[in-house]
């Protein structure tokens, strides 16, 4: 397919920005590490937020939509849709005490917990499972969507269709060594304001063409199943599009707190933590990601819902392992000349924002957690963080060439998580956790995952449930069984952070007021959840013109308003 001059000509627009801005920010970054991974701990809560929206819309994310949404229906979107709970949990419990942490990355939390030798080298090894392992997989499989979207929309394939995407994220690495987290922020907004511009315009020239023929006609002619919000829980046939029961359990109340997975950590962490060490203050880290559950979960999704519904009635000859595919070929059937530069842009603004992010946030744990540990006399600099993203590019590079399967990738991350997700969120509130709870938690789903998969030939959602329990029961076990951290660890610790939960032990000792209610802070996180819920179906049911659907979700977004903003003032979160 050739772009036209027009195409090349946005893209190119786009491409500068991005550079100029990159250039802008160099001096800036190359102050300090603080500079250059947290940008001084300056960041507006607005920039915060958006560069947390932009940097989950990588370039897999409308491709994934498309794919769960062609396979199950709306309800698919449920394998998502449920870490928003784990998500506010972060809002109202943890944002404002990774603030108060001050530490520059997640990883180095881990010796503000812990104390001795084996939270050093947990440190450490954390650092390289993080940085090296975990980021060079989740690049890579950003990099294998790129590299669909290419093949597809500009009829190459091989190495060109490679080369292309080295070259991208090459200027990518580029202005993210350059220019630091500020550079990365900056850019996000840009990026994010192409990316929604350029999808909700693909949604609507799709659901208007005569192939489909607006609202009404996709209603027509999909069954009425694929439509459903929710899952039914009858008996499964060919006829009917979506989730089972099982998968539905493990989405809503399972996974979003037991499983580690990027973007949605339980506890926070990533570069959601990064983003929130990056405000200027506890108030400003809270609102930052409050904005971003809300923009990810409520106001962002349905653009790529509606093209993937619309794939069912233009591609149904496409295979279920293809499904993801017919966002790309919508684009290249529906676009004009113009607008189909402006969706490349669109690709490629949330291919470079999740990449420079994940180079970024790989560098920091690289430089500041392995390095420092390897090299305790050796200076850590801006030059070595460079060094490390330059790196972290080179063998990503090298990662995507060996995967097949984006699914294969997520199912893999989701499932050697399970189970580590309530260690992250324990070590906020109880004292008892110590280091080897939390190494055990971290090891055990690895096995868990053998087991279940390989020795047992278990299938999702059973084999998950299988691993989650082996591990809950291994670092439950290993806890009880090890001491607890030093009282001077976990002193330090408390004054810091000032935590709630199950402190007496510790908190005894002094005479600490803790300013929030922990009461009304689980009122306000249980409302903000069925408020943003709300909203989403809310839109939904705007979309699809369902006017007793509107009427009553928009009654309970009133009301769960209502009650989010009572239990804020009662909590004194902010």
């Amino acid at each position: 397919m050739n772009l036209s001059f027009l195409d090349i000509f946005i893209i190119g627009i786009y491409l500068v920005i991005s550079l100029i801005i990159g250039l802008y920010y160099k001096n800036r970054a190359s102050k300090s590490l603080s500079d250059f991974f947290l940008g001084g701990r300056k960041f507006p809560w607005w920039l915060a937020g958006l560069s947390m929206v932009a940097t989950t819309f990588a370039a897999d994310t409308p491709l994934a939509v498309t794919e769960l949404t062609a396979k199950n229906g709306i309800s698919g979107n449920w394998l998502w849709w449920n870490m928003l709970i784990g998500g506010m949990l972060t809002v109202f419990f943890f944002a404002k005490l990774w603030r108060r942490a001050e530490v520059l990355t997640e990883v180095e939390f881990i010796e503000l917990r812990y104390g001795g030798k084996p939270a050093k080298y947990l440190r450490g090894i954390k650092a390289v499972y993080l940085g090296i392992f975990m980021n060079t997989l989740i690049i890579a499989w950003v990099n294998l969507a790129m590299i669909t979207i290419v093949e597809v929309f500009l009829g190459v394939n091989g190495f060109i269709s490679l080369g292309i995407v080295a070259a991208i994220m090459l200027l990518t690495t580029f202005y993210s060594a350059l220019s630091g987290i500020w550079g990365v922020a900056i850019t996000d907004a840009v990026q994010f304001i192409f990316a929604m511009l350029g999808t909700i315009i693909l949604a609507i020239v799709v659901v208007n063409s005569d192939k489909i023929g607006g609202i009404e006609g996709l209603k027509t002619s999909l069954p009425e199943s694929t439509l459903n919000f929710f899952p039914s829980f009858a008996e499964n046939s060919q006829n009917i599009l979506t989730i089972g029961l099982g998968s539905f359990f493990v989405f809503a109340l399972l996974q979003w707190w037991a499983s580690w997975y990027p973007g949605a950590e339980p506890g926070g962490g990533g570069y959601i933590a990064q983003r929130i060490l990056s405000c200027k203050d506890e108030k400003h880290s809270f609102f930052a990601t409050l904005f971003f559950q809300i923009a990810h979960y409520a106001l962002r999704p349905w653009a790529w819902i509606l093209v993937g519904l619309a794939t069912l009635v233009l591609y149904p000859e496409l295979p279920a392992e293809s499904k993801r595919l017919g966002y790309v070929m919508a684009m290249k059937e529906f676009l004009p000349t113009g607008l189909r530069g402006l969706l490349l842009a669109t690709f490629l603004a949330a291919y470079m924002s999740t990449i420079s992010t994940q180079l970024n946030f790989g560098a920091s744990v690289l430089t500041n957690d392995l390095f420092k540990i390897l090299f305790p006399k050796r200076e850590n600099s801006v030059k070595t963080a460079r060094w490390f993203t330059i790196f972290i590019m080179i063998l990503s590079l090298v990662v995507t060439t060996k995967i097949e399967s984006i699914s294969g990738a997520w199912q893999f991350l989701i499932e050697c998580g399970a189970g580590l997700g309530m260690v992250l969120i324990l070590r906020w509130f109880w004292w008892r956790i110590n280091v080897w709870s939390e190494i055990s938690a971290t090891l055990s789903p690895f096995l868990g995952y053998v087991l279940s998969n390989y020795v047992l030939k278990l299938d999702f959602p059973v084999s998950y449930f299988v691993t989650v329990t082996f591990t809950t029961v291994v670092w439950l076990v290993v806890t009880f069984f090890t001491p607890s951290e030093s009282r001077e660890v976990l002193e330090k610790f408390y004054l810091q952070i000032k935590p709630q939960g199950f402190w007496k032990p510790i908190s005894e000792k002094f005479n600490i007021e803790i300013e929030n209610s922990l009461l009304f802070s689980v009122f306000a996180w249980l409302s903000s959840i069925v408020f943003v819920y709300s909203i989403l179906f809310l839109i939904g049911k705007i979309l699809f013109f369902d006017v007793n659907g509107i009427i009553l979700c928009g009654v309970v977004a009133i009301i769960s308003f209502l009650i989010l903003y009572f239990s804020i003032r009662k909590a004194k979160i902010i």
